[in-house]
């Protein structure tokens, strides 16, 4: 049965047509579907503009929660069915749908509150759990209330005097009206950068100087952790995967802050939770990216292709695709040493504002010699309503009213390997493994 007949079906029941069959409650029926898909986001402290934890959080929400299911807007999920299987699949099964909407046109009633689940216990501020470790800026810094503010670098010290494996990571932003993104960038004992910079002062990089900005995970030799952008929950990777943090390591914080028109303050940090056992497999980020494209005034359909091979066997376990406003699809494809070709992930409407990681369901082997090919297309026309300007030649930048084209990958390998020999780095920049 496809979705309208089971939302007529359910719709039939909540009417009386079926009188064997109570129509839906919130303690028997809803609660339970906004737990497993809606309240990580939905409770207080946390990105939604509402709590749905408890009843008389919901009921207000009635009717907006049946149009935002109703048009799949909501719970926000991107990826094209046909491609790939992802364990974090927050969707909505069609059944799900129809128990929501046959809810509110039933009269959104409460039902037996002995009915309802346990509730779920989160971790306060939190979406991987209570952190074994907290690292946060070492001091408030002043946002102002109006300009366009630089990207800033800033040092979290870590203090580890020991190696470390993190089977969890999470940054959250201390004031989530201002900050636009944040990169958390592990910055190991033999890189040099930003040496001279005391702790927790900004530092924003003058205009045509040659500072070399932080590692971001675009080389082999250097890491992207973790990171927040609109949309984008903390990273928990399965037991016996874990990411690596030499001991005498620090964080840099690649801030960036947008103006709303009030100023503010923002001590954002770094949550840690520490595998208790050496794991199987390492976990590390990395990311094929393209900064030579070129978009025209208008184009509507405008497309950019970045490629990563890998120089060693190794596991793909996640795929994220950013890109800024003018992002209008995007693709990963993995070319085979065979020649086979197979289609990863597809997501035909990237939306700026939820940019969410695809776990695969079975993670993948990509054999040495393997490539990740990612096509994404580009709306520079007055069609486009997020464009901030379809006048205007579009280039590679860090500003959202610039664009980017970043397929990151996380990989697992062993962890004697190397990480230097996991890529074949090319000549051509806008096909390297960046």
């Amino acid at each position: 049965m496809n979705l309208r007949g089971i939302i007529l079906l359910f719709a039939a029941v909540g009417g009386g047509a079926t009188a064997s069959l109570a129509a839906p409650t919130f303690s028997k029926d809803v609660a339970p579907i906004l737990q497993k898909h809606c309240q990580q986001c939905h409770r207080p402290g946390e990105i939604a503009p509402m709590s749905l934890l408890t009843y008389s959080d919901a009921r207000p929400w009635a009717k907006a929660i049946r149009q935002a299911v109703m048009t799949k807007k909501m719970p926000p999920w991107f990826a094209d069915t046909r491609y790939g299987h992802f364990s974090n699949n927050i969707s909505l099964a069609p059944a799900e749908i129809a128990t929501l909407v046959s809810w509110v046109d039933g009269g959104a009633t409460e039902g037996n509150p002995s009915d309802l689940p346990s509730p779920v216990a989160f971790a306060d501020g939190w979406s991987i759990g209570k952190p074994d470790l907290v690292l946060e800026m070492p001091k408030a810094l002043p946002i102002p209330a109006t300009g366009t503010l630089d990207i800033i670098y800033l040092v979290v010290p870590a203090n580890f005097t020991e190696d470390r494996w993190v089977q969890a990571a999470e940054v959250r932003p201390g004031n989530r009206a201002l900050v636009h993104h944040i990169n958390a960038i592990l910055r190991t004992p033999d890189q040099k950068t930003l040496r001279n910079f005391r702790p927790g002062e900004p530092y924003t990089p003058p205009k045509n100087t040659n500072f070399t900005p932080p590692p971001d995970g675009s080389q082999p030799d250097s890491e992207f952790f973790v990171g927040y952008v609109p949309g984008l929950q903390g990273k928990r990777w399965p037991d016996g995967e874990a990411k690596f943090v030499p001991k005498g390591s620090d964080f840099i914080f690649q801030v960036h802050y947008s103006t709303n028109g009030t100023p503010g303050t923002d001590q954002s940090r770094i949550g840690l939770i520490f595998s208790n056992k050496p794991p199987k497999e390492r976990v590390l980020s990395a990311v094929a990216k393209n900064w030579t494209f070129v978009i025209p005034p208008g184009a509507q359909h405008h497309e950019v292709r970045s490629m990563v091979e890998f120089g060693s066997d190794v596991t793909l376990i996640s795929l994220q695709p950013h890109m800024h406003y003018r992002g209008r699809d995007y693709e990963y494809k993995a070319v085979y040493p065979s020649g086979e070709t197979e289609v990863l992930l597809r997501v035909p409407n990237y939306d700026f504002n939820w940019q969410l990681t695809y776990f695969l369901e079975k993670p993948k082997l990509m054999p040495r010699g393997t490539r990740i090919e990612c096509t994404a297309h580009y709306d520079n026309s007055a069609n486009n309503p997020a464009n901030p300007d379809p006048k205007t030649t579009v280039t590679y930048g860090e500003q959202s009213w610039d664009e980017m084209m970043s397929g990151w990958i996380e990989i697992a390998f062993d962890p004697a390997k190397n990480a230097k020999s996991l890529f074949v780095v090319k000549n051509d920049s806008s096909v390297a493994a960046r």
